[in-house]
């Protein structure tokens, strides 16, 4: 699986908007948005803005689904 891209923010404000190839995925604020400033210096901040916006599961969600372990 390819790590993501794509992926900018940008600070307004008290604000941090993420987008994902030109397109607001997300608006964070408050504590979410000083949280995610604090993490985006110690990580990789292109999997952080992919976890914030739901935008990482790619792959085999829909095999996974259809494993007879998880059939109700």
């Amino acid at each position: 699986m390819g790590s993501p891209s794509g992926f900018e923010f940008v600070v307004r404000g008290d604000d941090v908007v993420i987008r994902h190839h030109g397109v607001t995925a997300a608006v964070l604020r408050g504590a979410r948005a000083t949280d995610f400033l604090a993490q985006v210096e110690q990580g990789d901040p292109q999997l952080l803005m992919a976890r914030l916006t739901g935008n990482y599961r790619r792959g085999n969600e829909r095999a996974a689904r259809q494993h007879p372990r998880h059939a109700g």
